[in-house]
Formats: structure tokens, C-alpha cells, sequence
């Protein structure tokens, strides 16, 4: 008698989770991300990185460690996700072009650097508050609150709470409007009051004497 063969699994590929094993929630550069998301569509959540930028890195991650641009990023294991955050770190080491960070030529640097998360914020409140140490005109527009990039302040770029128009106000207000001229409204001063169910009709007024004949 042949022997019966014993069924054969496959073998998980080295590398990648199973599906039970992805994570929901990942931290990556500071931010927590969804895990069913795909490399691109991850990155787009990361601030400093814009769509643009966010594929040319998923398309560094695919060339130069294997990653699939269609793998979520819930999949990946700590080897994978920290070559991506050194891709996220520094892009320029990996080939993205210059025109695509977002802090070039760096006065404390001497060189092109790209910032994300809460490191550009915190660079972009240190450049505020050096054109305000400097009392440049930048500097004084900012100390106040204004716009500094030549826009209309007038009617835009007020803070402060704004006093709105109610509905009812509005539809109160179309109503006058589109009442005639001539038609008075109840209750106004000197509009005659309705003359009450059979009451009788207010007298005449006697006609003036004539004056005698000469």
C-alpha cells in the first residue's frame, strides 16, 4: 500500500507578518498612523511631506530595500520601518531632488536639510521670532498680528469674534422689503382699528352753516 502523505502548509515568507500579526496603529516619525494604509498614503500623514515627496520615497523604499508600494504599512516589520524612517530623515542621501525639501541651504546647517513633524514647527517658530528680534518689517507685521506676504487687510485677515446676522432677522427684513408701499401694518401708529361685528356706522359730521345773504 502507498503511503499516505501527510498535507503540507506553506511556510510564511520571511520578512512579513501574517495578516493577524499587522499592527493597526504605527508610530512612525513622531506620528501614530493607520496600519491599512499603504507606504504613500502613510507618509502623506507625516507633516512636511507632501504628495509629491511622499511618492518619491515610497518609490526609494520599493527600488532600494524591496518594499511594495502597495504593502500597508501595518505590515512591516522594525528592520523595514526604520529603513523608511531613515529614507523620511534624509532624502537627500537617497537621491531626491533638491527642489523637493523644504529647508535648503540652512544658515546652522551650511546645507539642504528636510524637517518633518514637530522639528518644523519648532524651526518655523524660530524663524518667526528671529525676524521679530530683528525689527524687520516682517518682524513688525508679525509682532501684530498682520499679514505679511502684501495681502488685503482691510476686509480679510481680522481676528476676534465677528457679530453675525440671525435667520429669523434676515427673514424679518425680506418681509418688509417686499410689502407694498401703501399697506400699514397692524398695530402701527395711526392705522384705524377694525370696525367691531354689527356696530353701527359713526355719524356724519354736520355740514358748516352758510354764511347770511347780504
Amino acid at each position: 500500500m502507498a503511503q499516505e502523505q501527510k498535507p503540507t502548509t506553506p511556510k510564511p515568507q520571511e520578512g512579513k507578518p501574517k495578516a493577524s500579526e499587522a499592527q493597526n496603529i504605527v508610530r512612525i516619525a513622531g506620528r501614530d498612523i493607520n496600519g491599512k494604509y499603504t507606504i504613500a498614503a502613510a507618509l502623506r500623514h507625516i507633516k512636511g511631506i507632501s504628495h509629491n515627496l511622499a511618492s518619491a520615497m515610497a518609490l526609494i523604499a520599493d527600488r532600494q530595500f524591496g518594499i511594495a508600494e502597495s504593502t500597508s504599512i501595518g505590515s512591516l516589520d522594525e528592520a523595514r520601518l526604520e529603513k523608511l524612517e531613515t529614507i523620511i530623515k534624509e532624502p537627500g542621501k537617497f537621491g531626491v531632488p533638491t527642489y523637493m525639501l523644504n529647508r535648503r541651504k540652512e544658515p546652522g546647517v551650511g546645507g539642504d536639510v528636510h524637517v518633518v513633524g514637530t522639528d518644523l514647527t519648532v524651526a518655523i517658530k524660530q524663524d518667526m521670532d528671529s525676524t521679530i528680534k530683528l525689527q524687520s518689517w516682517v518682524g513688525f507685521r508679525r509682532q501684530y498680528g498682520q499679514k505679511v506676504r502684501g495681502q488685503r487687510t482691510r476686509s480679510t485677515g481680522r481676528t476676534g469674534e465677528t457679530v453675525g446676522v440671525t435667520k429669523k432677522r434676515i427673514q424679518e427684513e425680506a418681509k418688509k422689503s417686499r410689502a407694498p408701499a401703501g399697506e400699514k401694518k397692524e398695530g402701527a401708529p395711526g392705522a384705524a382699528a377694525p370696525a367691531a361685528a354689527g356696530a353701527a356706522p359713526a355719524a356724519a359730521a354736520p355740514a358748516p352753516a352758510a354764511p347770511p345773504a347780504k
